[in-house]
């Protein structure tokens, strides 16, 4: 055989050994959905829970219920309504005792809180956890933003409200637009510095002066607060007002945020579109929601 005939041989006994090996296959692209927990606190709400925990998006993984001081049948009802719940007692009162037992038990990147009374609409979680996996650290909800409203805010508490607010935005340099609501999300590596430690409904202020002293990247959503299913509200306009200005002061004049010095970023305001609501609203019966599974 000629030498331009061994050279064709050997090209084509190569062409041909590459056809036959396969390729090694290529492992898909796999982006991962950060991960959502859901903590919500509860004091004697076992007939308007069932209606929250039935509007939960299917995204959201784990939902935990912070309670130990109920005398009802929420704990059970919790169960009956979402098998895979996760419980928590608590025995310290407060809300803001649950709320950081809540935080310490959640296990998603992202987290989401809101109250138990049906006055926050599950159905708007999918807006919180939209910006924190854009980038933002912390979302809060606000009633006044274009968009936003509440069926439940008497004037008292709205001037409140108010005026709370412009004493904080003076004391962070921001923006904010409703300081005393509780719908709030964020990035669970944050926690870490944003030392939480109160007790009561103040935490909701406490979160709040926190993040933007510390610096994180913050955006409000405009959000419709409900009026409550059923019962009456925990919180106490005078007491609770104190509360939270006797917080502000505090963190504006002692706390010292471990990231001090860091540029504070603007808030982002988005525009909200109404969901559609699936599920009839109104408060449910623990006996009936029970009976199947006491055989009663």
């Amino acid at each position: 055989m000629t030498y331009l005939g061994q050279a064709k041989a050997a090209s084509f006994e190569q062409d041909h050994l590459h056809e036959e090996l396969p390729h090694p296959p290529v492992p898909p692209l796999v982006h991962r959905h950060p991960s959502v927990s859901l903590v919500i606190p509860t004091l004697n709400e076992a007939r308007n829970l069932p209606w929250v925990l039935r509007r939960i998006p299917p995204f959201v993984d784990q939902v935990v219920i912070v309670d130990g001081r109920s005398v009802d049948d929420t704990v059970k009802v919790a169960r009956a309504v979402r098998p895979n719940v996760d419980i928590v007692l608590e025995p310290e009162k407060g809300k803001g005792a649950a709320i950081r037992a809540g935080f310490a038990a959640s296990t998603g990147d992202l987290i989401v809180m809101i109250d138990a009374d049906g006055s926050m609409d599950p159905g708007e979680i999918g807006w919180y956890t939209e910006l924190l996996s854009s980038g933002f650290d912390f979302v809060k909800g606000s009633r006044y933003l274009t968009g936003g409203t509440s069926d439940d805010l008497t004037w008292l508490r709205g001037q409140g409200n108010r005026a709370l607010t412009g004493l904080a935005n003076v004391a962070c340099h921001r923006h904010f637009s409703d300081l005393c609501y509780g719908y709030v999300g964020l990035r669970r590596q944050v926690l870490p510095l944003l030392e939480l430690a109160s007790s009561g409904f103040e935490i909701e202020t406490e979160l709040a002066v926190r993040a933007a002293l510390a610096g994180l990247r913050i955006a409000e959503v405009p959000t419709h607060e409900l009026n409550r299913l059923s019962g009456t509200s925990n919180l106490r306009t005078f007491r609770d007002g104190w509360r939270v200005l006797h917080t502000l002061v505090k963190e504006w004049y002692v706390w010292d945020s471990p990231t001090a010095g860091a540029p504070a970023e603007s808030i982002l305001r988005v525009r909200y579109h109404e969901l559609p609501v699936e599920i009839t609203r109104s408060p449910d019966d623990p006996a009936a929601l029970l009976a199947p599974a006491t055989g009663i």
